[in-house]
C-alpha cells in the first residue's frame, strides 16, 4: 500500500473520530466502505455486515445462515464443507475447517458438519453426486467453500466450472453458498474476487485481509437482499444479534477505503499482472525439476511441493529446512509443509522478485546434490 495514501487517510480519521461503538450509531467512513464494497461485487450483493477480522467474519456467515431460516421457521441445521479446509480459529469457523491437526483438543465441542473431498479432475463427478445425496435429504442450511484456493491446506487449487456444478447443485435445494474469500479476496486470484471467474455466485462472501491492505483489522460479511429480508421483523429475537466493541472502527474503515482507492489505481493492476506473469514463467522452469512435483498456479499465488524420502505433509522436516535457508538469504517464505509457495505483494519489484527466485534455485540446487 502506497504510505502516503495510508497515512492521509489513517491521520484525517483519526483528528476526525477515532472510535465508536457500532450500535444504533454510524459514521461516514462505514457508509462509503459499505457502499463501494456493495458497488464491487456482483449485483445481487446489497447488505454489509461488519466485524472484527477473517475468522468472525466467517463466523457471523454461518450464523446468517443458521438464524435465516431459523426465521421462517424452517428446520435446516447442518452445513456441507470440504476437507482440507481453514476457515479461522474461531469455533464455529473451526467446526467447519479440517479436523485434527491443531484443532484436535477442541474437537468435542464442535457442531457436527459434513464434507465432500478436495475436488481433483479424476473425482469431481463422484463428489458432485455425494453433495447431491446429502442435499437430498433438505437438512442443509449452507455450503461453505474456499473459492478456487485453499489456502492452509497447501494452497490447493480447484476448477471454477466444478464450483459452478457445486453451486448450482446447493441453488437447486435451497441451500445457502458462502464463499470464504478472506484469503483470495482483493486480488489474490488475479481478480478482484475469485467469485469473478464463476457464473454462479455465492449468497453471503466473507471479506478481510486485503479489505485494508493487511494494515488493520476488520471484517465484513456481506449478503443478499433476500437474506437481510429474513431478519426484518417487530420481534427483537429476529434482529441479528451480533456485535462487538470494535465492529466498524473508524479507523479500519478509513484505511479499507484508502486500500480500495489504491485497487481503482491502475498501477496496481500492473502489479497484479506482473506477479502474475513472473510466477508463470518460474512455474515453467520448476516444472523440470526432479525434486518438484504438483507446480500450480492462480493469480498472484504460485505454489509446488518438494519431495524427498516420500515426505509429503503439513510436518514434513522440508518445512522448517527451507524456511531458515530462505531467511539466510533475506527472503521470508514460510513453506506449507513440504509445499513451498510464494503470496507476493502487489508493489513487488522485478528486483525482489528475482531475488525470490534466485533462492528458490540454490535450494533446488542444493537439493540435486546433497541434501539439506
Amino acid at each position: 500500500m502506497d504510505t502516503r495514501t495510508l497515512e492521509k487517510q489513517f491521520a484525517e480519521q483519526f483528528k476526525t473520530i477515532d472510535h465508536v461503538v457500532f450500535a444504533g450509531v454510524t459514521h461516514p467512513k462505514a457508509v462509503e466502505l459499505a457502499k463501494r464494497i456493495v458497488e464491487i461485487l456482483p449485483d445481487h450483493f446489497s447488505k454489509v455486515f461488519f466485524s472484527d477480522n477473517g475468522s468472525t467474519s466467517v463466523e457471523v456467515a454461518l450464523k446468517m445462515a443458521f438464524q435465516y431460516f431459523h426465521n421462517q421457521g424452517i428446520s435446516k441445521h447442518r452445513i456441507l464443507a470440504m476437507h482440507g479446509a481453514y476457515h479461522g480459529d474461531t469455533f464455529g469457523a473451526m467446526s467447519v475447517g479440517q479436523r485434527g491437526y491443531f484443532n484436535a483438543p477442541f474437537e468435542p465441542y464442535f457442531f457436527d458438519v459434513d464434507y465432500i473431498d478436495f475436488p481433483e479432475r479424476e473425482n469431481e463427478d463422484v463428489i458432485l453426486t455425494e453433495a447431491e445425496r446429502l442435499f437430498e435429504s433438505e437438512e442443509f442450511a449452507a455450503m461453505i467453500v474456499e473459492p478456487l484456493v485453499q489456502g492452509a491446506a497447501g494452497m490447493r487449487m480447484y476448477s471454477p466450472v466444478f464450483l459452478d456444478r457445486l453451486t448450482s447443485l446447493a441453488r437447486k435445494h435451497d441451500v445457502l453458498v458462502i464463499f470464504d474469500e478472506v484469503m483470495t479476496g482483493f486480488g489474490r486470484t488475479g481478480k478482484l474476487f475469485a467469485m469473478d471467474y464463476c457464473v454462479q455466485k455465492p449468497d453471503i462472501v466473507a471479506l478481510s485481509k486485503g479489505l485494508t491492505g493487511g494494515v488493520m483489522a476488520l471484517g465484513l460479511t456481506v449478503a443478499t437482499e433476500k437474506i437481510y429480508n429474513a431478519f426484518l421483523s417487530n420481534e427483537l429475537s429476529k434482529a441479528f444479534l451480533h456485535g462487538h466493541s470494535f465492529t466498524a472502527n473508524p479507523i479500519a474503515c478509513a484505511v479499507a477505503c484508502a486500500s480500495l482507492d489504491l485497487f481503482e489505481s491502475e498501477a496496481t493492476w500492473v502489479g497484479i499482472n506482473n506477479v502474475a506473469m513472473w510466477h508463470e514463467n518460474l512455474a515453467n522452469i520448476l516444472r523440470e525439476d526432479k525434486y518438484v512435483t504438483n507446480v500450480r498456479q492462480q493469480g498472484t499465488i504460485l505454489a509446488f511441493d518438494i519431495s524427498i524420502n516420500g515426505e509429503n505433509s503439513y510436518f514434513s522436516s522440508v518445512r522448517d529446512k527451507a524456511y531458515q535457508f530462505f531467511l539466510e538469504r533475506g527472503v521470508l517464505l514460510r513453506p506449507l509443509g513440504n509445499t513451498i509457495f510464494i503470496n507476493a505483494p502487489y508493489c513487488l519489484s522485478k528486483g525482489e522478485y528475482e531475488k525470490i527466485r534466485v533462492a528458490i534455485h540454490e535450494l533446488l540446487d542444493l537439493l540435486n546434490s546433497p541434501k539439506i
